[in-house]
């Protein structure tokens, strides 16, 4: 290399200019600044890195050693335009979908075991029923409970709004919406509470299945958007929430009554109490009290939640037992919101 000096740089030197021009041809556009108003987003943008693994919510109850759960998937009526339904936004927003917080319907050997729901003391209430094995369970569901409350629940005071004579025609389960066929029937008599008691009979019993969170009700293959003469609505499908002023304030779920149990007993069911509190009891024939424990729902004061407890008791086989849930007043202690259940010690 030569400058005009004419002077030859030694080797040394010229390897050390070499190297800072190097240097400087890396450092240059680092330090510029880009034109690009992007470019700053650009190079500082990180990916985002996956969360921790999900947990399950500590409200989902779990069960042991669980008999299969009887879902309903069939379509007894052959399905129409008019029987498609679209489950609504408000109607998944407002969604309570207690089949999934505990199956009631069980399948085991021969048999299989359902819930129908009628009504005690104008709220909704549970009884069980056994049936040969079958898969049409909807089906079957309707069937026991349009038969209605038998001598035994009626002598704790079971009752129903469901008209006499009203015949169950089909049932088609799309999406989690279950549309009802049902005769004419159905519709006919009664007051406002009568009205709307009826149509949550018929969405409680459906929506024990884990495929059913909503029903659409039909009356002889007619979509019904007005029910009755009262006037109801149902131009969307309605779930469990929707009957809120029709369900115990502590709804128990399983047992049911006159059901027959052995120790240890689950139970569970939902609630809406204060502060998500409240008392179970146990007691024996002549009113003892076998068991006493406070007890707290997922959820409370005006927010309904789940509660599952499995509890030992010791009481004579063949003997009778009651249930006994309640709430203690806020304001002067008192027992409210009580629910008895009668049962049977298994042998």
């Amino acid at each position: 290399m030569e400058f005009s000096t004419g002077r030859i740089l030694p080797f040394r030197q010229v390897s050390l200019i070499v190297c800072l021009l190097l240097a400087l041809a890396v450092l240059l556009p680092a330090c510029s600044g880009s034109d690009d108003p992007n470019a700053a987003a650009t190079d500082t943008a990180t990916t985002p890195t996956s969360g921790a693994a999900p947990t399950i919510a500590a409200d989902t109850p779990t069960i042991e050693n669980p008999p299969a759960v009887a879902t309903a998937t069939e379509s007894v009526a052959e399905p129409s335009a008019t029987a498609t339904t679209t489950m609504p936004a408000e109607a998944t927003a407002s969604a309570t979908t207690p089949a999934q917080v505990d199956p009631t319907a069980t399948t085991t050997g021969d048999v299989t075991v359902l819930s129908v729901f009628f009504l005690r003391d104008e709220k909704i209430a549970t009884v069980h029923r056994t049936v040969p094995k079958t898969q049409q369970v909807a089906a079957a569901a309707m069937e026991e409970l349009l038969a209605g409350p038998t001598a035994e629940d009626e002598a704790v005071g079971m009752t129903t709004a469901i008209p006499e004579g009203t015949q169950y025609i089909g049932t088609t389960i799309d999406q989690g919406v279950a549309t009802i066929d049902l005769s004419s029937e159905y519709e006919s008599g009664g007051g406002s509470l009568s009205m709307s008691a009826r149509l949550a009979q018929v969405v409680y019993t459906l929506t024990q299945f884990p495929t059913v969170n909503f029903v659409n009700f039909t009356l002889d293959g007619e979509p019904v958007e007005v029910f009755g003469g009262e006037g109801i609505v149902l131009e969307r499908p309605v779930g469990r929430k929707d009957f809120e002023e029709l369900t115990p304030i502590i709804f128990v779920a399983s047992p049911a009554v006159n059901d027959t149990v052995s120790s240890p007993v689950r139970v569970h069911g939902t609630a809406n109490t204060f502060e998500a509190a409240f008392m179970l009891q146990i007691l024996d024939a002549d009113g003892t009290i076998l068991i006493e424990q406070p007890m707290m729902a997922t959820s409370g004061t005006g927010t309904r939640g789940t509660f599952d407890v499995t509890i030992d008791f010791n009481a004579q086989p063949g003997s009778q037992i009651t249930l006994r849930v309640f709430e203690q007043s806020a304001r002067d202690g008192s027992d409210v919101n009580i629910v008895e259940i009668p049962l049977t010690v298994g042998t």
